[in-house]
């Protein structure tokens, strides 16, 4: 990504070239979003790996381009925030609603993901620890066996979980990678809110087991896919995979189960 603008007068170029968007003719405007090209390619790869085989890179590449161009349309750098960084979430964003509006994953699993998550977040609050694969089966009346054939076959059912953790049932929709505080900011009470579900996510994260939590932050803060997560760990890509599902179902058991504490 070392094509990408960084730095002040980068973002200068940026601003720059946001207002010019507007008033661009069609070409110009295809020369800019050319210039983002590279960040769109990188998202779609990311989101594409563990995605199924009939998911095609370059419908994502689609998807990703209509969120580079809502980036460019709305970007405001008296946020805060690195161009990079909100096209990043833009792009990103818009490839997820593309993969929601195609319903890859079945109903029945989605729901049999809502139930192992519900038992982590129940265990472990009652725990005051991780849960451990068999205490999880034995708490949803499965036997081991057949549990870790659940989990494996939930590992693409989690992929994206992350971009939908945070309130489902109360109708809201709250992102890890969209806890920017940049859009509540100008409200107190809102910009408090944001302050709290991002401590809440925090102390979530932080009380991971130790792998789980360094895979989730390669992944998702350091940007890494899951092949360089494999070769830093030294376990296999299934593995990194294995891992990634687990963290983001225990993350959505412990924010569900503290979102209902709280209503």
């Amino acid at each position: 990504m070392s094509a990408l603008p960084q730095g002040e007068p980068a973002l200068r170029s940026v601003v720059a070239a946001r207002a010019a968007y507007r008033q661009a003719d069609a070409p110009t405007r295809e020369a800019m979003v050319l210039r983002y090209l590279p960040l769109v390619k990188h998202v779609a790869a990311r989101l594409a790996m563990g995605l199924p085989g009939h998911i095609d890179l370059d419908d994502l590449h689609s998807y990703g381009v209509f969120g580079l161009l809502d980036a460019l349309e709305k970007f405001d750098p008296a946020r805060g925030v690195k161009f990079e960084t909100y096209a990043f979430t833009r792009v990103k964003g818009a490839i997820l609603d593309g993969l929601r509006a195609m319903d890859w994953v079945p109903a029945s699993m989605r729901q049999r993901a809502r139930q192992v998550e519900e038992a982590f977040g129940r265990l472990e609050a009652r725990l005051g620890r991780s849960a451990e694969d068999a205490e999880v089966a034995a708490e949803l009346g499965m036997e081991p066996e057949e549990f870790a054939r659940a989990l494996s076959d939930m590992e693409r059912a989690t992929i994206l979980s992350l971009d939908e953790l945070w309130g489902e049932d109360s109708g809201e929709d709250y992102a890890l990678l969209d806890l920017l505080r940049d859009e509540h900011a100008a409200d107190p009470t809102q910009s408090a809110e944001w302050r709290n579900r991002e401590q809440i996510l925090a102390e979530a994260v932080a009380a991971l087991p130790e792998r789980e939590r360094l895979v989730l932050t390669l992944f998702y803060y350091d940007g890494l896919v899951p092949k360089e997560i494999a070769a830093i760990l030294g376990v296999s890509v299934s593995r990194i995979s294995q891992l990634h599902s687990r963290a983001v179902l225990r993350l959505r058991g412990h924010l569900e189960l503290t979102q209902r504490s709280l209503l």
